[in-house]
């Protein structure tokens, strides 16, 4: 799927959640970007993008964190200047990563966590987190570049049982079925 015959240019990825009770630790969620080049699409990730940094070249960044989800929404939000970047890339993976510093904590134990990807006005995906609720990660979107050089948006919703910094290596791998 891809948002028409321009291919993506910009997109946005959204990310909410409900704080967690008072009397417990507060629920830590990021978003997480990562980009492979043409030569290696399901190699290493030439690098991660998440809260606490952004691309090189500045086309993925974080425009808005949260660290307890705390807020009106979307609560934090990454975006991806596709069409900025560089030839020598293919794909990036986009995903959401539980923090597990405070004991194991899956998506089944959050409220109201989901995810929206627009282009613009133009929804792409909105999807919560009920498919993986056991896990602790989970990829939900792939760009890859296409032959005439468009970007193409693609569902990805796959569930990982590891913490932000393992995933991040891992989110990018070819599927194993």
């Amino acid at each position: 799927m891809n948002s028409g015959g321009q291919g993506v240019g910009k997109a946005e990825v959204r990310l909410k959640w409900d704080p967690s009770p008072w009397d417990e630790p507060p629920h830590h969620l990021d978003i997480i970007a990562t980009t492979y080049a043409a030569d290696s699409p399901f190699g290493r990730p030439a690098y991660v993008v998440h809260s606490d940094s952004r691309s090189p070249d500045g086309t993925i960044n974080m425009s808005r964190h949260s660290q307890t989800g705390q807020g009106l929404g979307y609560v934090e939000v990454m975006t991806l200047e596709l069409e900025r970047l560089a030839p020598s890339f293919s794909r990036v993976v986009v995903g959401v990563a539980i923090h597990q510093d405070t004991g194991r904590k899956t998506f089944g134990a959050l409220s109201n966590a989901g995810v929206l990807v627009v282009e613009g006005y133009e929804e792409l995906l909105k999807v919560d987190f009920a498919q993986v609720s056991a896990c602790t990660a989970a990829t939900v979107a792939e760009f890859t570049r296409n032959a005439s050089g468009a970007w193409e948006f693609h569902e990805m919703l796959r569930g990982f049982d590891s913490d932000p910094v393992l995933f991040a290596a891992e989110m990018g791998a070819a599927p194993q079925y």
